[in-house]
């Protein structure tokens, strides 16, 4: 089958990482993938497994920008001649997109929800949900169902894969390895990789620092990311003196070389659709800590593959980080515990085999 995804950038990020993970899988099983975008710092990665890239300019926050209306002749040519049986949309801009080069070319169109939006009124207008929407977690899913009235026949639940040959338990060698790259020395290391955005809570794991270095003087944080929030909380770090203790790094497109220097994942989420990074931490056996919020509740079970805290709650955030870094035997067997949870559920051949189900079922193949 021929599939083309349309995202508005490729990019280091969490639906960058989804196309990625599922496009190659799907390659490996005989079809053949493209992406449109914008470009981004991705794209040699598409490429070096098989995905074919279409640069466009439609990199727009603007569901009516005319350059969406621009890009339409070079994607329906790319339709025409490559025989495009699928259009698999991942923003809501090239929702808008989709339905309207799916009306144009008569190719269907199906689209993945990565998150929470607002209903606005736009939206409820112009749903541009195509044949089909594919829900990252069940939140997710209800979300749909209940706040743009999606019927629940055309919601289908398939959760974010991890590609397992990629993110592999971890090692002590491993650990030693991503220290040195790091320039971290053999002190507790706590980790996080996200945007720097309001909404991922890292102020949160910032004031619960004061508590856990406390009990722990030698701990460390490292926050790997870029975003708006990214002053704010350079900032924070020093109104609380953490400048010592606290390290900033820029976002890295292949975390799995970065995950196996951390004691603990934190991810401290006011709002999370998912959590492909926590997914991450857990393959490679990193013990988590994670706020019960949206999908996070459906990777972790508390006490058992992780720790889950109420959201906005630094205190109880400290209290389950110290925890794991006090108690290593208990934090590790709930890593495995993690590691066999994502192996079961979460896995890329998993994501892919049911997303394909999909596509034949609406698909011009």
């Amino acid at each position: 089958m021929n599939i083309l995804f349309l995202t508005t950038h490729a990019n280091t990020g969490g639906i960058t990482s989804y196309i990625l993970t599922l496009g190659e899988a799907l390659v490996k099983s005989g079809n053949k993938v493209w992406v449109a975008s914008s470009g981004g710092d991705c794209v040699p990665r598409f490429e070096a497994v098989g995905i074919k890239h279409l640069k466009l300019n439609i990199r727009t926050k603007s569901e009516a920008h005319p350059k969406l209306l621009l890009s339409l002749g070079p994607l329906c040519q790319l339709i025409q001649n490559e025989g495009i049986h699928i259009i698999h949309s991942q923003t809501r801009v090239t929702q808008l997109l989709g339905t309207l080069l799916s009306r144009l070319s008569g190719v269907k169109l199906i689209t993945t929800c990565h998150g929470f939006f607002r209903p606005r009124w736009f939206r409820k207008m112009f749903p541009c949900w195509g044949k089909a929407v594919i829900a990252i977690s069940k939140p997710v899913e209800q979300h749909l169902i209940k706040d743009f009235a999606i019927v629940p026949n055309k919601v289908h639940l398939i959760p974010n894969g991890v590609d397992l040959n990629r993110f592999i338990m971890a090692n002590e060698q491993m650990r030693r390895e991503a220290r040195e790259r790091m320039n971290m020395g053999d002190v507790p290391l706590i980790g996080i990789v996200a945007r720097l955005s309001d909404v991922k809570g890292i102020d949160v794991l910032l004031k619960a620092m004061p508590v856990v270095l406390k009990e722990i003087p030698s701990v460390n944080l490292m926050i790997v990311g870029q975003g708006p929030e990214e002053d704010h909380l350079k900032g924070l770090t020093k109104d609380l003196s953490l400048t010592g203790s606290v390290h900033f790094k820029n976002t890295i497109n292949q975390t799995e070389g970065l995950l196996p220097a951390f004691d603990v994942f934190v991810m401290p989420s006011l709002m999370e659709g998912l959590g492909l990074s926590v997914m991450e931490a857990q393959a490679c056996g990193i013990p988590v800590v994670a706020s019960k919020v949206g999908g996070l509740i459906d990777l972790i079970e508390d006490g058992v593959s992780g720790y889950l805290v109420l959201s906005n709650d630094s205190t109880a955030l400290a209290i389950r980080i110290i925890e794991v870094l006090r108690n290593r035997i208990q934090a590790k067997m709930m890593a495995v515990q993690a590691r066999l949870n994502i192996e079961k559920y979460f896995s890329a051949e998993k994501m892919a085999l049911e997303t394909f189900k999909i596509y034949e079922q609406y698909s011009c193949h």
